[in-house]
């Protein structure tokens, strides 16, 4: 049977007029990689907030670990493990120093300490790095000593926000590696990000929200079943018209057209041969494209189909 780590009912929370939370649920089950997305100024940062109960809410209840969770339950919050999107370090203190002090904030044994610290800088792979001070590590190492500081003390719930914003590919590689391995330790996540390739790879449940409300929910497969777009065919052709672009657009099961700087993109609800049809349309017109290819839709295509395509502005 599964036990539940995180339940979120019923939460609101405002902001004077703003509603930034209207009746939110959430329901995280132990074992998972929860993906919670949402676009900016959605809710999430203010969810991840009252989980820790850094933040009053109005109304509504929030359970971690199958207790009431409040700002005097420091017995819940010493099994919980953050790592928010700001790093958070000592700049006087060295990359072992940091650790030992957040790790110090739950384990009070020195000697398990110390076996715990060694742990999180080799499991981040700082090693060689351990004696350095903060302003000398580059943007990816500084985010691997963030997570370290988080997570050295071996917490059953893990909040990940951002942890992979503006770092290179080997430390987003090195990092997402070491998520799926705290994970396969036991460890249940809650992982933000605006990454959906990330979510895709790592999350085996995703929360899409936004203006406050769960909208929906599921694995990456059942969201990607669940909307409009089946299929995505990608062109690169030169000089195409508009009429050429409306007349595509008429082309059954064609339902949405995009045509930007020699690139279009042509979104399909349902059919088996939309790929022939546009290739039966171009030989017809005397059309010479470069390449033609279809691809099934993608997170990124669910998350702008359920939230739009509108700019946002940041939480």
């Amino acid at each position: 049977m599964s036990e539940t780590v995180v339940e979120v009912k019923n939460l609101v929370k405002r902001y004077k007029e703003l509603i930034a939370l209207d009746n939110f649920n959430m329901k995280i089950e132990k074992g998972e990689v929860f993906g919670l997305l949402g676009p900016n100024g959605s809710g999430k940062t203010t969810t991840i907030n009252c989980i820790l109960s850094l933040l009053d809410f109005d109304n509504g209840e929030i359970d971690v670990f199958g207790e009431k969770m409040t700002s005097q339950r420091y017995d819940l919050k010493k099994r919980i493990g953050i790592v928010m999107q700001d790093v958070a370090v000592f700049e006087e203190l060295s990359v072992e120093e940091n650790i030992d002090y957040f790790c110090g904030l739950y384990i009070n044994d020195k000697n398990k300490r110390k076996q715990y610290v060694e742990e999180a800088i080799n499991f981040v792979g700082l090693e060689e790095f351990k004696k350095f001070k903060p302003k000398k590590l580059s943007g990816g190492l500084l985010r691997r000593l963030n997570i370290a500081c988080g997570i050295a003390h071996k917490p059953e719930l893990i909040i990940l926000d951002e942890p992979t914003v503006a770092v290179d590919p080997q430390s987003r590689n090195k990092i997402l590696e070491g998520i799926t391995e705290l994970n396969k330790k036991g460890a249940t996540i809650i992982y933000t990000s605006h990454y959906m390739e990330e979510v895709e790879q790592i999350c085996t449940h995703i929360l899409i929200m936004d203006k406050g409300k769960n909208v929906t929910e599921g694995s990456a497969e059942e969201l990607k079943r669940s909307i409009k777009n089946t299929e995505n065919i990608i062109v690169y052709i030169k000089n195409l018209n508009d009429e050429h672009v409306k007349a595509i657009n008429a082309i059954n099961h064609v339902y949405d057209v995009t045509y930007m700087s020699g690139r279009l993109e042509i979104k399909c609800a349902g059919g088996r041969h939309n790929i022939s049809h546009v290739i039966d349309y171009f030989a017809s017109n005397n059309l010479d494209y470069d390449r033609i290819y279809s691809e099934l839709p993608t997170l990124n295509d669910v998350f702008l189909e359920i939230t739009g395509k509108n700019l946002r502005d940041k939480e």
